[in-house]
């Protein structure tokens, strides 16, 4: 299947496209055959007279039945302790990130400086554009841990709040906290922290660890996430944040993704098992994307191997929810706009700070839209072993 070239805008610094963007984006349609095959058991119909309410009949905003299976699915699959957590809804993890980022920053004191909000190159730029978007007199933005060292650290007061996103966004790696000590806070983002991205080693017991639920089940467009907070103070500063914000995650929302991971629990090691459904499809995309790559040597994607899954009591292949493509060439300087020439729409490295010889692959799409680019990439593959001029085979 062929499908018209693309006309995309310029991307920006934080690597947006201005239009086409989801040739690019995470949005996970990868998982859209299983959903259908589960059309009955998931669907949930609401009467136009029921949740009117901004809160439930307890009063609060948030589903006691809808946390108590979240933390069910944890259990079951084992990516994350929930016992001695506090969770926390939001409007999707996006809502998170500044919320969290609030909750962990210094009282508002004149006196006292501002936490720096920091991560590790490459990271998702989100953290970065909605910390200097909100402008907190409480944080600011940081930039990349390699610029704190051990020296530069006794230069600010106001302790560091640093995002770990572990598997990580863009290059799928499994992450540790950088920045270390009592002035150093962590926000824990476990995105892809699910068997069919990347192989679960053990659950992860943090303090503050966020999730969504885009990821998992793939209902990007729900936009519901959550966090789960150790510190009862840090959680109702969150809490706070997300009542203030948007009174709560949206009930509606809260009582779909209760059908949801209800069906998604009542699969979960059988047949119809959500998590090995998503593998196969990303660890077949993974396997053929990476063939085509190997034959060349202009372009190149991030290392991974086989590792043990305690989910699937096995060493599982990689699955990676994103291709971290590295232009090899000297003359392509800008990855992003190589691929571009070769019809093939990515997200620049620019916006991650890791440069523009970087851009990423999105691997989560519909099937039509994954054989239209191992079409494109095999073209830029076969043009180079021909020595044809980039982006001059016909699409």
């Amino acid at each position: 299947m062929t499908l018209p070239a693309p006309t995309p805008g310029p991307a920006d610094a934080a690597g947006r496209v201005s239009n086409n963007d989801w040739w690019c984006s995470g949005n996970p349609l990868f998982l859209e055959p299983y959903w259908r095959r589960h059309a009955g058991a998931s669907a949930v119909v609401v009467s136009g007279w029921h949740r009117m309410s901004y809160t439930a009949t307890d009063g609060v905003f948030q589903s006691v039945e809808l946390e108590r299976q979240i933390r069910r699915l944890h259990r079951a699959v084992g990516n994350a302790v929930t016992d001695g957590k506090h969770v926390v809804f939001a409007a999707g993890s996006l809502q998170l990130i500044n919320a969290l980022v609030y909750a962990l920053s210094p009282d508002v004191n004149a006196a006292s400086p501002p936490a720096l909000v920091v991560a590790t190159a490459p990271y998702y730029p989100t953290y970065r554009t909605q910390t200097k978007m909100f402008d907190g007199r409480e944080y600011k933005w940081g930039g990349t841990t390699a610029l704190w060292g051990n020296a530069s650290r006794s230069s600010t007061d106001g302790g560091f709040i640093e995002f770990v996103t572990s598997p990580n966004n863009p290059d799928a790696q499994l992450q540790r906290p950088v920045l270390g000590g009592s002035s150093a806070a962590a926000i824990f983002d476990h995105a892809y922290y699910w068997p069919h991205f990347t192989h679960i080693p053990a659950p992860s017991d943090e303090d503050v660890m966020m999730f969504t639920m885009s990821k998992p089940s793939g209902h990007a467009g729900s936009r519901f996430g959550w966090a789960l907070i150790r510190d009862e103070k840090v959680s109702k500063k969150a809490y706070e944040y997300v009542q203030n914000s948007v009174m709560g995650a949206s009930r509606d929302t809260q009582l779909r993704m209760l059908g949801i991971v209800k069906a998604m629990l009542a699969n979960l090691h059988g047949e119809e098992d959500i998590f090995a459904f998503g593998h196969e499809v990303m660890r077949s995309r993974w396997r053929r994307l990476s063939a085509a790559v190997s034959r060349s040597r202009r372009i190149s994607l991030q290392k991974m191997a086989p590792e043990y899954c305690t989910y699937f009591k096995r060493v599982r292949e990689p699955s990676p929810a994103y291709a971290w493509v590295k232009c090899e060439r000297e003359e392509d300087e800008d990855c992003y706009e190589a691929l571009l020439k070769a019809k093939i729409i990515t997200r620049t490295g620019v916006g991650n700070e890791a440069g523009s010889r970087y851009t990423r692959i999105s691997l989560l799409k519909t099937d039509d839209d994954f054989e239209v680019l191992m079409e494109r990439v095999t073209d830029l593959v076969d043009a180079e072993k021909n020595g044809d001029a980039p982006g001059s085979s016909s699409m």
